[in-house]
C-alpha cells in the first residue's frame, strides 16, 4: 500500500480552498430580485415575493455571522406575509458584516445577500459637574483609600526591615563551609 505524500496532500487542500471562493462566485447570484435586505440601527429585516405558501408555511429566514457556515446554525425566523410579499426581521442585532438566507417552504432558496450592521451611537449628554474627590485620587488596590496610622506604618516598616535583615543572614550563613 502506498502512502501519498503529506506535501502532496496538503498542496492539494490548499488548492481546493482557493478554488471554493472561485465557484461560490460562479453561481448565478440569486440575490439579485429575489430577496431585499435593509438595516435600520440594530434591526436587520428581509423582503421577498418569490416564495409559495406550502401547508399553511411561506419559508425561514436565516442570519449568519462570518463564524457560522450553515443555514441551520443561524438565527432563523419564519417568513409571514402575502403571496405578493413575504418578510422577517431580526431585532438587537450587534454590529457587524452578516449573510442573510431565505429558504423556501419548498426546500428552494430565495436569496443570498450580505448586510453591514454599523454600531447605534448613543446619545450625547452634555457632562454634568461632578464634585471633585475632597482628598484627590485614591488610586491602588482595594481598600486604599483607608487612612492608616503612624503606629501601623512603623509596625508595617519594623516587620518589613526585620525580613530583609532575615533573609541576608540565611544567604550569608548558607555560603560558608560550616553550617552551624
Amino acid at each position: 500500500m502506498r502512502n501519498s505524500s503529506p506535501v502532496l496532500r496538503s498542496g492539494l487542500t490548499v488548492a481546493a480552498a482557493a478554488a471554493l471562493p472561485l465557484a461560490l462566485a460562479s453561481v448565478p447570484a440569486s440575490a439579485g430580485p429575489g430577496i431585499s435586505v435593509s438595516t435600520t440601527g440594530s434591526t436587520v429585516s428581509v423582503t421577498t415575493s418569490t416564495c409559495t405558501q406550502i401547508n399553511g408555511s411561506w419559508g425561514t429566514a436565516s442570519l449568519l455571522t462570518s463564524s457560522q457556515g450553515s443555514f441551520a446554525q443561524g438565527r432563523q425566523v419564519t417568513l409571514s406575509g402575502t403571496s405578493t410579499s413575504q418578510s422577517a426581521a431580526w431585532s438587537n442585532v450587534t454590529s457587524g458584516t452578516y449573510t442573510v438566507i431565505v429558504i423556501c417552504s419548498d426546500g428552494t432558496t430565495a436569496g443570498t445577500q450580505s448586510v453591514v450592521v454599523s454600531p447605534v451611537p448613543s446619545p450625547t449628554r452634555s457632562p454634568s459637574p461632578s464634585p471633585s474627590p475632597s482628598r484627590g485620587v485614591m488610586g491602588g488596590a482595594g481598600g486604599s483609600a483607608t487612612d492608616y496610622g503612624t503606629v501601623t506604618l512603623v509596625a508595617g516598616g519594623t516587620l518589613v526591615g526585620t525580613g530583609l535583615l532575615a533573609t541576608a543572614w540565611y544567604l550569608r550563613r548558607r555560603n560558608r563551609p560550616y553550617r552551624l
